[in-house]
């Protein structure tokens, strides 16, 4: 079993700064496809970034020149660094894992974190 815990999120000022981290236990997850989503109010969970099983990097056209997704192995944790936020990036953000699938929907994804919350005002 592959457990996901999700920090460092708050409230930040437009333009700011906050860097997202997702703890991986049970399992260690070189090999996993391991993504961001956003859930905003009233709107469907959206994928924000992700390592994909290839490592290769994705981003969601919005985020792609603001947010840095990056991993530490040694730490079995994944980091969303989010800089020049605006008040749109206002969301729970939720950590995803998949040992065998990679992709951009929420389906593809079967391990899922509780999620924090990211509060940008403007």
């Amino acid at each position: 079993q592959v457990q996901l815990v999700e920090s460092g999120g708050g409230l930040v000022q437009a333009g700011g700064s906050l860097r997202l981290s997702c703890a991986v236990s049970g399992r260690t997850f070189s090999s996993y496809a391991m993504g961001w989503f956003r859930q905003a109010p009233g709107k469907e969970r959206e994928f924000v970034a992700a390592y994909f099983r290839n490592q290769n990097k994705y981003y969601e056209d919005s985020v792609k020149d603001r947010f840095t997704i990056s991993r530490d192995s040694a730490k079995n944790t994944v980091y969303l660094q989010m800089n020049s936020l605006k008040p749109e990036d206002t969301a729970v953000y939720y950590c995803a894992a998949n040992a065998y699938r990679s992709g951009y929907r929420t389906d593809e994804y079967n391990y899922w974190g509780q999620g924090t919350q990211v509060t940008v005002s403007s």
